[in-house]
């Protein structure tokens, strides 16, 4: 059975990685969930995919020269589908309070140094272990320094490589660095890579996926999960299949 991920929540029916977004793949009856951090000025972690506030808040500067507290007070619906209510930036804790009902994370990290990598996986340490999700989260990054970090230090959660290009053999990638997901454009996927990524073990997780059609072409491929922006469509889609 194809898993179905909501992207950054379900960034195709509400403003992406707020609690409304999460909520909203919760109602389509998803219950796995892609989402991006970035750390705040006081090292908390803040869901948002991009390193700076112009897209989804309309204003200027980056979420790391914030404190966690001011960046929960911005309202983060620029750029998204309408919604009637403000929808904060929320922080990581935010979401594990807000939302117990999501069986799995994929907690995606952006690129930053070796030092930065180390407070990031020290912050989502001390928030899982607090929540009890150690066995409900996957951390994923196209960062090699990242990867390579958690590789070297023992990391006690599983990551994932995050493969837009496939420049370098991603296979050979998630395996040097100890990887257990291997997060692919939907574009790099072929049922051979697909069939050899799983016989190593890996879980084949495939993004951005929006086209009913190009959904059920992944899924007879096999791959383990698709990341969608629509959660309801790809829940309809599915069933149909089934």
């Amino acid at each position: 059975m194809t898993l179905i991920y909501g992207h950054r929540g379900a960034r195709g029916e509400a403003p992406e990685n707020t609690l409304a977004s999460f909520r909203q793949a919760l109602a389509a009856g998803v219950r796995r969930v892609e989402l991006d951090l970035h750390l705040s000025a006081d090292r908390q972690l803040m869901v948002i995919h991009d390193p700076t506030l112009k897209r989804t808040t309309g204003l200027g500067g980056k979420v790391s020269q914030h404190s966690a507290a001011a960046l929960m007070q911005l309202d983060a619906r620029r750029n998204a589908p309408p919604w009637s209510e403000a929808c904060p930036i929320p922080s990581l804790e935010q979401l594990f309070q807000a939302c117990p009902e999501f069986e799995h994370y994929q907690l995606e990290v952006k690129s930053g140094s070796r030092t930065q990598s180390r407070i990031v996986l020290e912050a989502v340490s001390e928030l899982v272990e607090r929540f009890g999700l150690q066995h409900k989260v996957v951390l994923t990054s196209s960062s090699r320094t990242l990867l390579k970090t958690a590789r070297d230090e023992t990391y006690f959660l599983p990551t994932g490589l995050v493969e837009e290009y496939g420049l370098i053999n991603p296979l050979k990638s998630a395996e040097r660095y100890g990887c257990r997901y291997l997060i692919l454009n939907w574009k790099l996927c072929k049922p051979a890579r697909i069939r050899k990524a799983q016989a190593m073990g890996l879980h084949v997780s495939v993004w951005t996926v929006n086209d009913p059609v190009m959904m059920l072409r992944l899924a007879d491929m096999g791959v383990d999960s698709l990341i969608t922006d629509l959660p309801h469509l790809a829940v309809d889609t599915l069933q149909q299949r089934q």
